[in-house]
């Protein structure tokens, strides 16, 4: 089948890759966001998606407006008979999503009709979900909402972040998208709608989301720090120094009579309060610096006994 695969990030490699070694689909172009300025030049650089792209001999399409009419008629020109979505980072309207005639096939990375959105990974941590996967379905207007083609589960570890299990579905996604595309050229699968029951959003993080609240019970801060990491990554003020925050621990064996926000160092740990037991901080990024271990940070910090996390 022709198909151009949309997407951007390094999430939607396996992805492209997949479909790049199958013998049953030509992949006749990419698209994928304009070029960003990386590194402290700040040069324009390909997105992950079209630098493997290019070094495949793949054509880059990089629309800074993808729903502008010269846009739609680029892709109309390709004639791709289907449309393979995995993290593009627009919205697509109807103009565009009327080009392929097997229309556009999103990998989301949740268990639809669970949040749906931007974030589905780490409201799923941060959420305490045990399990979650992926879906592909059929691009509608609604966000998130088209029929399912088809699931793949994946067990939430309790130590992961959402980096880690990102990349996990990231691979058991590209065997689902890859299968999806297989059965929809074969005219043996047919889109299912999803349930009216059981809807949920994971709208984007932002920076400010981010914040460590140390009135949450300690559970929930651990989540949320895992939720949030590598990206956009915790952080607290530490009096008045604005610091990143990396895993926690959850122990029982934490100093008493802490109220959430109250710091606490001994010998080996630093113990913050919250609004149930303390946690014990792993590591920490002062501004500037490398992630350290939290103890060595606070011992050459010399911190006051009254300063706190807030």
């Amino acid at each position: 089948m022709r198909i151009v695969f949309a997407g951007t990030p390094d999430t939607a490699l396996p992805s492209l890759q997949r479909l790049i070694d199958s013998p049953r689909h030509d992949v006749a172009a990419v698209l994928t966001r304009p070029d960003a300025a990386s590194g402290r030049r700040g040069t324009p650089q390909p997105s992950p998606v079209a630098q493997l792209a290019l070094d495949h001999g793949i054509p880059v399409l990089r629309p800074a407006q993808p729903n502008a009419p010269e846009a739609v008629a680029e892709l109309a020109e390709i004639a791709p008979e289907c449309c393979p979505v995995v993290a593009y980072g627009a919205l697509l309207r109807d103009a565009l999503l009327a080009v392929p005639p097997h229309g556009w096939v999103n990998l989301h990375f949740s268990l639809l009709p669970a949040w749906r959105g931007a974030a589905p990974v780490q409201a799923a941590i941060a959420a305490g979900d045990e399990v979650t996967g992926a879906t592909t379905f059929r691009i509608e207007p609604e966000l998130d909402a088209g029929p399912v083609y088809g699931v793949t589960t994946e067990t939430i570890r309790p130590d992961d972040t959402a980096g880690e299990l990102l990349a996990r579905l990231a691979v058991s996604g590209a065997e689902l998208l890859a299968a999806t595309l297989d059965g929809i050229a074969d005219g043996a699968l047919h889109a299912v709608p999803q349930p009216l029951d059981g809807v949920s959003y994971a709208p984007k993080i932002s920076v400010d989301d981010a914040r460590v609240r140390w009135d949450l019970p300690a559970a929930v801060i651990e989540r949320r720090i895992r939720a949030v990491t590598p990206n956009p990554g915790s952080w607290t003020m530490i009096g008045d120094l604005r610091v990143r925050v990396g895993l926690v621990g959850l122990a029982d064996d934490g100093p008493e009579g802490l109220s959430p926000g109250d710091i606490r160092v001994d010998r080996r740990h630093v113990w913050v309060g919250t609004g149930s037991v303390p946690v014990r901080l792993g590591q920490i990024q002062p501004p500037g610096k490398k992630f350290m271990d939290a103890a060595d940070w606070a011992r050459g910090a010399r911190l006051d006994a009254s300063v706190r996390a807030s």
